[in-house]
């Protein structure tokens, strides 16, 4: 048995780790391709790349273990059957799952691995992660100065070039204006031609200009002498010059991590639920608040104000305590139209502001309520989200294991197939539920374990099937049910 069981588990740890890494680089693809605009063509260092890699694939180990296991247990399985090996262990009376017993415990340490990773370890990798893409995202791209078109990248320069040689990238009619003194134009350089390279440390913009002119206004002079007015410059002509430019805003700069802190992805499970309890809090202060300025608003006005009742006895005006007053009915239609035409104006004017006044404070608070439902449950998707993709990996091992069994095909092409459609029907499931909880369609526990709920049962009876051995699920009668069904239909439209 012992040997059995180290044949099954060495069956299973090569494929696991190869397919493991398998799912982080084809996920780590995904994930390029979607933010490939803001990371080309900004001059990234190599080890800036790398640890920007490295978050990103450590913040994609919760979704990829459990395809990893669901793939890894198909390969296995698939291969033991096909090789005959399952027929000669069920042969010698050993059961399906006491073969997978050893695996079943590795897929739970997996899982309980799982979940402290994503409660202690993906909070950090993705605040430095989403940290890391902000500051690329601002980072400022290459100077790239196209002809024709004044270019105002450079902070506190405006460049113009005519036209720019493709073969020796010598610059034609070039124009800077320098802005660095703030005082507008009064720096301006014309050049009949020159070239434009980045220094060794890529901090400064070296320019070689020839055959030019530099126009300076002398502002201080100017001040000097207010009375007179004349404009002093000083005009240099030059048949070389060097210019140095500091490349100011072009390097990666670090935002501070403390800015992303609080959002839901870099939260563990104790702060995730700390939010949702003050944000529950503040969501109940403000319908609490809501509902007594409405009250007041609509019922706590005083009605003299809009309509004077003319049906109030002389009586019940002279009433002293409250016990002593009356509430008498009366319709007000009658009473508007006991009103003249000042009145009535009044009467509506009134009840258009208490109107409006009530919409706003409607509006204003039905939109901060809905921001801070909306912060609400993503936290709450959060919370289930840390559960349900760690059993996720046990539920994928008695789907994967039993199913292998049955299919009786390893290597890569079945088991991916049938990996890939498990998964996509779990994804399209996942998130349609977490879209529902988003939308508040569905509370927070259903949405995100509709997906689980449904792969349970199905878990169960494919370990159950395998187990003893039913033929309704070989893989072979399907094919069999499809050619007779196929024959069928054919004999069908010959009759016809």
């Amino acid at each position: 048995m012992k040997k059995l069981h180290l044949l099954v588990i060495k069956s299973f740890i090569g494929p696991l780790i190869l397919t493991f890494f398998f799912v982080i680089f084809v996920l780590l693809m995904q994930f390029l391709w979607k933010y490939i605009d803001d990371l080309i063509g900004k001059g990234l260092e190599f080890d800036i790349i790398a640890e920007f890699l490295l978050y990103t694939s450590a913040s994609l180990v919760p979704l990829a273990m459990p395809l990893a296991i669901l793939l890894a247990s198909l390969m296995t399985f698939g291969n033991l059957a096909e090789n005959l090996e399952l027929l000669a262990a069920k042969s010698s009376g050993i059961s399906l799952i006491r073969i997978m017993a050893p695996l079943m415990v590795i897929a739970s340490l997996i899982s309980l691995g799982a979940f402290f990773f994503s409660n202690n370890v993906m909070p950090v990798t993705n605040l430095k992660m989403r940290s890391m893409l902000f500051d690329i995202q601002q980072q400022r791209p290459e100077l790239t100065i196209k002809p024709g078109v004044f270019d105002n990248t450079l902070e506190g320069y405006s460049i113009r070039i005519g036209d720019r040689d493709s073969r020796t990238s010598l610059l034609k009619e070039i124009l800077i204006f320098d802005h660095t003194q703030k005082q507008g134009n009064t720096r301006v350089t014309i050049a009949d031609s020159g070239y434009m390279k980045m220094s060794a440390d890529e901090k400064h913009l070296l320019l070689t200009l020839y055959n030019g002119r530099s126009y300076f206004e002398l502002q201080k002079e100017k001040s000097e002498n207010r009375n007179i007015k004349s404009y002093p410059m000083r005009r240099d002509e030059f048949q070389e010059q060097e210019m140095i430019i500091e490349m100011t805003g072009f390097g990666l700069n670090r935002t501070d991590e403390k800015l992303f802190r609080n959002s839901y992805s870099m939260l563990n499970l104790s702060q995730l639920h700390h939010f949702d309890d003050s944000l529950t809090e503040e969501i109940g202060m403000i319908l609490d608040k809501f509902e007594t300025t409405v009250h007041g608003g609509l019922t706590g006005k005083p009605k003299g104000m809009m309509i004077k009742n003319p049906f109030v006895p002389d009586s019940l005006k002279k009433a002293k305590t409250p016990e002593e007053i009356k509430i008498l009915h009366f319709s007000v239609d009658t009473a508007y139209e006991g009103l003249n035409k000042l009145e009535r104006r009044r009467a509506l004017t009134q009840a258009i502001n208490y109107a409006r006044s009530n919409k706003s404070v409607t509006t204003s608070n039905v939109g901060t309520a809905d921001w801070k439902w909306a912060r609400l449950r993503r936290y709450q998707i959060e919370i289930h989200r840390k559960f349900t993709l760690s059993i996720l990996c046990l539920i994928f091992f008695f789907i994967g294991a039993p199913l292998g069994a049955i299919i009786r095909k390893g290597g890569l092409g079945v088991p991916v197939i049938a990996s890939v459609l498990l998964f996509l029907v779990y994804y399209i499931i996942s998130m349609t539920g977490e879209k529902f909880v988003r939308e508040s369609i569905l509370p927070p526990f259903a949405g995100m374990w509709i997906s689980t709920i449904i792969l349970v049962p199905v878990s169960i009876w494919l370990t159950y099937t395998a187990a003893n051995d039913a033929f309704v699920v070989n893989i072979d009668s399907y094919f069999v049910w499809f050619k007779k069904l196929n024959q069928g239909v054919r004999k069908f439209l010959r009759v016809k």
